[in-house]
């Protein structure tokens, strides 16, 4: 199974690819979207929909985990990312694929085994689980590994975190 883990946002969005196998992981790929605060909110919102799409399309994943939002104190800069959100879920959705969602307290739980972990902790576990030689860059897609590993691990449970 492939799933494809978001980091939602809006300047930024991090996302990674896994393949799982029972209980086997690969990284097949990661990387970030990432939209210019020069551009319009509908146009950031439109090229994350196509940069989502062709993603995708490239990878078939069979499933999407995404992260839920916390609150910012920034009402602003949380209205856009929760808007940037419904978009990266709708490209999921529209590309017929099961859409999961994990709070970031359930991602640490399941990849360091601490809810209140460091956002370092999570990372260097990412690298470690993965067997890789450095940690994923930027933070944003190392996050979304996070959010794609959080699925897989908890795959038996996953009718619990279905968008609905």
């Amino acid at each position: 199974m492939i799933i494809l883990g978001i980091d939602p946002g809006i300047a930024i969005v991090g996302y990674g690819l896994i393949e799982a196998r029972g209980n086997a992981v690969k990284l097949l790929e990661y990387g970030c979207i990432t939209t210019s605060s020069k551009s319009s909110l509908p146009n950031r919102l439109s090229f994350i929909m196509q940069e989502m799409r062709g993603i995708i399309k490239e990878f078939k994943p069979n499933e999407m985990a995404i992260e839920e939002l916390f609150f910012n104190k920034n009402v602003k800069t949380a209205i856009q990312v929760a808007q940037a959100r419904g978009v990266e879920i709708l490209a999921g959705v529209e590309s017929a694929l099961e859409v999961y969602e994990y709070t970031p307290l359930q991602i640490k739980q399941a990849i360091v085994g601490y809810g209140r972990a460091e956002k370092h902790q999570v990372q260097e576990m990412v690298k470690t689980m993965l067997n890789l030689n450095e940690i994923p860059k930027p933070d944003d897609a190392a996050d979304a590994i996070a959010v794609a590993l959080c699925h897989s691990f908890g795959n038996k449970f996953k009718d619990l975190y279905k968008v609905k």
